[in-house]
């Protein structure tokens, strides 16, 4: 065997592609866009390498063209539960023994795959069933994704290299990370491809075993991704993919003695939910249960007097309608001052009034649907409330049409206390809204900015006085996790800006790093010695 030291190539975040008129990906893309709109697939469960189908289907669909069915996708219930758990605990024990660089090599293929063969197969997907646009998907599904593969498989080797001290001579003292003992359970979102792929993959890049339940409306994307594990040379039973409805494929799991680990992005409820029924539990567990989370968010654009007026109405346009509004990190609620509010809006209007909303096949359109009725019909009844209330006031956009999709214009709703309803809770939806304040109560309404929401994940300071950006960090240091300077607070980079938040928005370990990987081993020190203690007898007793 070789005794040459391994080193696992240093990560470059992956190039994203413009997809402009004429050139070649867009080419591709177009022509991968209609031959996954002209089938209709049949996705199957995937336990222990099997495909399994139940005959208990929900129809996968194009949120701007509802009534286009894209795939019927088979159930999991406690059945089929039981038989991942059990598919799961077989394939533990090689998988967990099999050489880091073995699995390392798994990853690094797999980013090599997305980069090429799927790099539209997973863009065309997340556009049609998750309504992205085409640059929005290819900075999720291809981009990113690569990049937690890559990153991940470099941050493993860092990881297994800090060792203990050993001091005096005569000993070793070394750490085996092991895997997690059981099984990990991933609850993965709609709002994001990559995230649907790492959440699965991260613990198993540490050796344990996973089930995998993806989001009910992003079922296509999570097919291809679950074909591309198995491309990529994951065993059988490493993943297991099993689509259903939250509790029949959630009750089961937390049920199981061998759920060691939760791997979660969606709903506070949802997650503080199996968090008690963890909790309740907690004794029937062989160990206790990991629990990992990136929950909801109430992001903030905070505006001072310095900053500039164009740069704040493109951070707020952006950052609040790109992917109208359904991520986590959106801007959802500014605070600017008196003094630039005029000009501020003034500028975003003329922007809003450029945006298209409609299919995803046209590039030309900035926005598409929001993902289904359910949330259509949650972000009007928020638009109506404020047309009706006198706290508040829609001054852009308002309108919305599910006839052939779940369109929702861009809204801008002006809020007269800083207490209104969509100042505080979370919409994820296309629509801001703002709060002028006046200058002279900058540092006052930075504090009602910290106390106002439950969340804490994103939100930024626009501002070129120094002074008040210093202010600004130092008065918001816990009303984020991700926290931008003169910058939107969306588009968090692999490797570059670890994202997660606390408070209500979860457990802030910092996905895109370290320190989400270092959750997923359990550590064993081992101590060595050399030349053991001969005589019980210490010095001091002579």
């Amino acid at each position: 065997m070789s005794n040459a030291i391994f080193s696992v190539p240093t990560p470059q975040n992956e190039p994203v592609l413009g997809y402009a008129p004429g050139s070649k990906e867009r080419e591709l893309l177009n022509a991968e866009l209609n031959r996954q709109y002209s089938e209709t697939l049949e996705i199957p469960l995937v336990i222990g390498g099997e495909y399994i189908t139940t005959g208990k289907t929900t129809a996968a669909v194009c949120p701007h063209e509802h009534g286009h069915i894209l795939a019927n996708a088979h159930q999991a219930g406690e059945k089929e539960v039981k038989m991942a758990i059990e598919a799961s605990q077989k394939a533990k024990k090689e998988w967990e023994a099999m050489a880091w660089t073995d699995r390392v090599a798994i990853f690094l293929r797999a980013a090599e795959l997305i980069t090429t063969k799927y790099r539209y197969i997973l863009n065309a997907s997340t556009m049609l069933n998750q309504s992205k646009n085409a640059y929005q998907a290819e900075i999720d599904a291809a981009a990113e994704l690569a990049d937690f593969f890559r990153f991940n498989a470099y941050y493993i080797q860092q990881i297994y290299s800090d060792q203990p001290m050993h001091n005096p001579q005569g000993m070793w003292n070394r750490v085996e990370y092991r895997a997690l003992e059981g099984f990990v359970f991933a609850i993965t979102p709609f709002n994001f491809t990559s995230i649907a792929g790492n959440l699965p993959a991260a613990p198993a890049l540490m050796g344990n075993t996973v089930l995998w339940k993806p989001a009910s409306t992003s079922l296509l994307s999570g097919w291809y991704l679950m074909r591309l594990f198995e491309e990529a040379g994951f065993p059988k039973g490493v993943i297991n993919f099993l689509p259903g409805r939250g509790a029949q494929v959630g009750n089961p799991v937390v049920a199981s003695e061998h759920l060691a680990g939760i791997h979660f992005t969606g709903s506070t409820l949802t997650f503080q939910s199996m968090w008690k029924t963890i909790g309740k539990n907690i004794s029937s567990y062989r160990s206790y249960p990991r629990i990992v989370g990136e929950t909801g968010g109430k992001d903030f654009i905070f505006v001072h007097s310095s900053a500039d007026p164009q740069e704040v109405a493109v951070g707020a346009v952006r950052g609040s309608f790109e992917y109208q509004g359904q991520k986590c990190s959106a801007s959802s609620r500014m605070y600017v001052p008196a003094s630039l509010w005029g000009e501020v809006r003034s500028r975003m209007e003329g922007m809003i009034s450029e945006i298209k909303v409609g299919d995803v096949k046209d590039y030309k359109n900035f926005m598409n649907a929001v993902i289904d009725e359910a949330s259509f019909d949650n972000t009007m009844t928020f638009i109506n409330r404020a047309k009706e209330s006198a706290d508040a006031e829609v001054i852009i956009g308002g309108g919305g049409d599910k006839t052939t999709g779940y369109f929702v214009e861009p809204t801008v709703i002006l809020a007269k206390t800083p207490n209104y309803e969509s100042m505080v809770e979370e919409i994820f939806a296309p629509v801001l809204t703002v709060y002028v304040y006046e200058d002279n109560k900058f540092e006052e309404t930075l504090e009602i900015c910290d106390k106002t929401s439950m969340y804490a994940l994103t939100g930024g300071i626009f501002a070129y006085d120094r002074m008040a950006v210093q202010t600004a960090f130092k008065a918001l240091r816990n009303s984020a996790g991700n926290f931008y300077i003169n910058d939107k607070p969306t588009g968090a980079v692999v490797g570059q800006q670890p994202f997660g938040g606390a408070r209500g928005s979860g457990t802030n370990d910092k996905a895109g790093s370290y320190l989400n990987l270092i959750r997923w081993s359990s550590p064993r020190t081992i101590k060595e010695t050399f030349v053991p203690a001969r005589d019980f007898r210490y010095p001091f007793m002579g």
